[in-house]
């Protein structure tokens, strides 16, 4: 039978409430496996495993019912190990490093912030800040729109302006949030938004980096930004590749 795991924790966590159940249908029962100074926190994995809301609501609720009670280092959805012993050997592999995770990650929690452009106000200030592009565009307007050749200058202006404004907001975001947070994860670049990152943050912090959030808003209102938390520190585990389970 695989083994499916949820994350990893101190030995002397408090035991998981009664009757804790995790993913499957029926939800397979949650339990814990000691090795050393460590345990994780597993369940049998169920053959058909997918990654339906109900299973990853399911993932979720186990991670918050084991951290609710002290710090646990969290695994990704569909992490499956073979059985067991391979759980428990990888935990006496990596003692060090799961030690030390447990203690950097203590009492934080982890907020995602993503920021887009609203198309309409980053136009109208990158206009406002660039005569050159303003005038080229009043020059195009006084004469009925332009000929292909300005249009199509007009537009590579504009292309060009709207992505050095991207990094500089994307250095702005960086300069007012990082000093909150007791670490940063910069996530993979995608055209579906011009910053992604994940901020580990003190619990009693939380206010303070919330605060910090709407001070952009307002200072930034062609920033749109969508703030997830509070999450898991999924992303300041740093498993590496040998990490306690292989992801099907």
């Amino acid at each position: 039978m695989n083994t499916y795991v949820y994350g990893i924790t101190a030995r002397s966590h408090d035991a998981l409430p009664e009757g804790l159940s995790g993913v499957g249908d029926p939800p397979r029962p949650v339990r814990l496996l000691e090795q050393g100074d460590l345990m994780a926190v597993v369940s049998d994995a169920p053959p058909d495993l997918r990654p339906k809301r109900r299973e990853l609501l399911a993932h979720q609720k186990v991670l918050g019912e084991a951290g609710a009670t002290g710090c646990v280092l969290p695994m990704r959805f569909g992490s499956v190990a073979p059985d067991d012993s391979t759980v428990t050997g990888v935990l006496a592999e990596r003692a060090e490093h799961f030690a030390e995770r447990l203690g950097a990650l203590d009492e934080k929690t982890e907020y995602n912030v993503k920021a887009t452009h609203e198309e309409e106000a980053v136009l109208h200030r990158v206009l406002a800040d660039t005569p050159e592009l303003r005038e080229l565009a009043e020059a195009n307007r006084r004469s009925g729109g332009g000929s292909q050749e300005q249009q199509l200058r007009l537009g590579e202006m504009i292309a060009t302006a709207v992505r050095a404004q991207e990094t500089r907001d994307e250095a702005a975001l960086l300069e007012r949030l990082r000093p909150k947070a007791a670490d940063i994860s910069v996530g993979p670049a995608s055209t579906g938004w011009l910053a992604n990152v994940s901020f580990l943050l003190d619990r009693d912090a939380v206010g303070e980096f919330l605060d910090a959030v709407d001070e952009l808003r307002r200072a930034a209102p062609h920033l749109q930004l969508n703030v997830n938390g509070p999450l898991p520190p999924y992303s300041f585990v740093e498993p590496g590749p040998s990490g306690p389970a292989e992801t099907k």
